[in-house]
């Protein structure tokens, strides 16, 4: 859905001449923003009429989108009322399908979890639609007076215009109906997309302050592969069949200490994901005659190993952060973004990794190209729940209805 940015607002106002909604949106996205903000604040940035800001806040306020929360400061006249998102009423499920475990949340219009459950993701398509339906189905039951919808964010490419997930590599999935399903099965709408693409959607609309502003960024979703969103002018660019921004597949390096999903050893996801990390901490040990055996190694335990010191973690994150500039430098002179964000676990080493990407990001850079910022996420631990939730609130914010 495309963001409405509020320093552009005179310019999108409807006049009398064009849609009613227009102003809904606008109203609505002020009250997001702007909170707690009274009616005549609202018709004084936009420069609607205070009778037509009424209109639609009366509205608004019956279809549970926003509430009255008190009386303000008075400035001369009488004392304001001050508006603000109705919060704590389920309004998005949002199903995020990781390789290891699955996660689905029921959230409120501001975006706050109001609840989760996780469970570890089958390999079976079958199994796990049954999983998914079982548990909206639960918690459409337990929310029966809500008028919820869905969200579901996929490690692969999914075609979000006709609801369908066409591939997964890890799995093997292919041309899975998740959303006809729930759709028919439950009644109730379902949205689907790549979990990078649904990062970029949640950085639009709950993003740190700075990225809200802006209309042209890239996302880089460290995984267990990479995935990137791109975002122009406001609106996430998914190119056909919702196949763009699969980068994780340009060639950056050769001899990876891990295959890529499609088999290579020269693509960034070999060089520079989760898995490339732990592969390069793995290796270091077996070049020393040292072979870890059985142990189970994570990226949480080379970062920690990283902060107390160890050499071999701290080698394998900064090397492979060298890989992730690269390929962020790629990314920035090919599509020239005002930002580059970072995400996932990897963010939590940032203080380690940060210098190393953007040494080497900078130097990809031709001089006289502009040079964006390059940031760590600020979504969270679950950035790409909170993406699977996003697509429902940006709908929701984008159509200023419930229904």
């Amino acid at each position: 859905m495309k963001r409405i940015y509020l320093q552009k607002a005179k310019n999108q106002i409807a006049r009398p001449n064009t849609i009613r909604d227009i102003n809904k949106q606008i109203v609505l996205n002020y009250v997001r923003e702007r909170a707690p903000i009274s009616r005549a604040e609202i018709a004084r940035e936009t420069e609607l009429q205070r009778s037509t800001v009424s209109a639609i806040v009366d509205e608004l306020q019956t279809t549970g989108l926003i509430e009255e929360i008190g009386i303000g400061d008075s400035t001369g006249g009488r004392k304001p009322t001050l508006l603000r998102l109705k919060t704590g009423n389920p309004v998005a499920i949002g199903v995020d399908l990781d390789p290891r475990k699955t996660t689905i949340a029921v959230a409120d219009l501001a975006g706050k979890v109001l609840e989760k459950e996780d469970f570890p993701t089958s390999h079976n398509a079958e199994f796990m639609s049954n999983q998914i339906l079982e548990k909206i189905g639960k918690i459409i039951s337990k929310y029966k007076d809500s008028e919820l919808e869905v969200g579901i964010s996929v490690p692969g490419i999914a075609d979000q215009v006709n609801g369908k997930t066409l591939y997964i590599p890890y799995f093997q999935w292919h041309d899975w109906d998740i959303c006809q399903q729930i759709n028919e099965k439950l009644g109730i709408y379902a949205t689907i997309d790549n979990d990078a693409n649904a990062i970029a959607v949640a950085e639009l609309w709950f993003g740190r302050e700075s990225i809200r502003k802006v209309s042209n960024f890239i996302t880089v979703l460290v995984s267990q592969g990479i995935g990137t969103g791109i975002v122009f002018e406001g609106q996430v660019y998914r190119g056909e069949k919702g196949a763009a921004g699969e980068f994780g597949h340009m060639i950056v390096g050769v001899e990876a200490p891990v295959p890529c999903s499609c088999g290579g050893n020269f693509c960034w996801e070999s060089n520079a994901s989760e898995s490339a990390i732990i592969g390069r901490y793995e290796k270091s040990f077996m070049n020393n005659g040292h072979p870890l055996g059985s142990s189970v190694v994570t990226l949480p335990m080379i970062i920690s190993l990283a902060e107390q010191g160890e050499k071999q973690a701290i080698d394998a994150l900064r090397e492979s952060a060298k890989f992730l500039g690269i390929g962020i430098a790629n990314l920035i002179v090919g599509l020239s973004p005002q930002a580059v964000i970072i995400s996932g676990n990897i963010t939590k080493a940032w203080h380690i990794i940060k210098d190393e990407i953007l040494s080497v990001a900078e130097r990809g850079i031709i001089r006289d190209l502009p040079h964006p910022s390059i940031m760590a996420s600020t979504l969270g631990d679950q950035p790409t729940l909170i993406g699977a939730l996003s697509l429902v609130l940006a709908r929701k914010f984008a159509s200023a209805t419930m229904s």
